[in-house]
């Protein structure tokens, strides 16, 4: 894997994230546009708010690190986060659902229906070239993959926050700094002849690519909505293990090389256990100690699956047409 040197700059998508890397280039980026006049979904938006919660992590090339806690891009970055936030709550239902019932629903694979699924397709019919694509995309996220669920830990109690500890210990290789998940994820990447640089990727995403990674950090770096972070990491690992196993199938299929096929195989058989010890002792444990917050579980849960199908929706819509999912040719 490469070292994680801090990524240059992405080039900008509109006057909102124009704005902020004007900013974060040490310039007077002027008056902020108000994000009440962008799509809460869209490329400039998305763009913009995933640079600002990348000062959380491995920050960028020539941005200097005190630039994390400035106050006027703080600000800027609540302005986005609440246009982004009202936008998913208007969007998806919580309807008097409890995250029992919300998980039992995620744990039946369906019969059919599954012409929208990225896995089933990618099985079934994916290109070499498509899973190239795919992974170049999941690299926002997997290059820090389990990063943004440790903000949640020391916001959980007692049971809740022992079961969190315990899986992220697996996530990030169980002591063994060749088995953290995103390094595998690295080897996958090079099995395909992409890039490992973290953060190679940006400008060739998608809007919707962005809006499932920034969901992570957006639930992860505010206590207020630590439930809604559970419940985004219990939908991930109730449907990783099948997902996983119809990748791996593809990576075979494609003779996309063993890294890639391990990264998948690897998760099959991890997160088939993390998804009980997520659901009965994560969520479970909890919902114990605060059980008045078993609603922003269910929205964690519910946002998770729209930003997903958004995203799912992008990309099948470009491969059925014979087209790229990118932006820009993942060289």
């Amino acid at each position: 894997m490469t070292p994680r040197l801090p990524p240059p700059l992405p080039q900008p998508r509109g006057p909102l994230s124009a704005a902020v890397l004007t900013a974060l280039r040490g310039a007077d980026p002027g008056a902020t546009p108000s994000p009440e006049r962008s799509s809460p979904y869209g490329d400039d938006l998305q763009l913009a708010l995933y640079v600002l919660y990348e000062l959380h992590y491995q920050g960028f090339d020539g941005v200097p690190d005190e630039l994390e806690w400035d106050s006027g891009l703080l600000a800027v970055r609540g302005a986005l986060e609440n246009r982004f936030l009202s936008a998913l709550r208007a969007d998806v239902p919580v309807d008097g659902d409890t995250a029992g019932r919300v998980l039992d629903e995620l744990q039946l694979e369906p019969v059919t229906g599954t012409e929208d699924s990225v896995s089933h397709f990618l099985r079934d019919e994916g290109t070499l070239r498509q899973l190239r694509e795919y992974t170049a995309l999941r690299s926002l996220y997997h290059l820090k993959e389990a990063d943004p669920h440790a903000w949640v830990i020391p916001r959980l109690q007692g049971r809740a926050k022992a079961a969190m500890v315990a899986v992220e210990y697996d996530e990030f290789g169980a002591g063994r700094a060749d088995e953290i998940h995103a390094w595998l994820f690295a080897d996958a990447m090079a099995d395909l002849g992409l890039d490992t640089a973290y953060g190679r990727y940006v400008d060739a995403a998608p809007a919707e690519m962005f809006a499932t990674v920034n969901l992570m950090s957006l639930l992860g770096l505010h206590r207020a909505l630590r439930a809604a972070l559970v419940g985004h990491f219990a939908a991930v690992e109730v449907t990783s293990s099948p997902a996983s196993r119809r990748l791996a199938d593809a990576m075979r299929r494609t003779g996309a090389g063993p890294a890639a096929v391990r990264f998948y195989a690897e998760h099959v058989e991890a997160d088939a256990v993390h998804e009980q010890v997520v659901r009965d002792d994560v969520v479970g444990g909890l919902l114990e100690s605060e059980p008045h917050l078993d609603a922003d579980v269910v929205f964690g849960i519910r946002a998770t699956t729209c930003l997903e199908d958004r995203l799912a929706g992008r990309l099948l819509t470009a491969w059925r047409k014979g087209g790229s999912a990118l932006r820009v040719p993942a060289a």
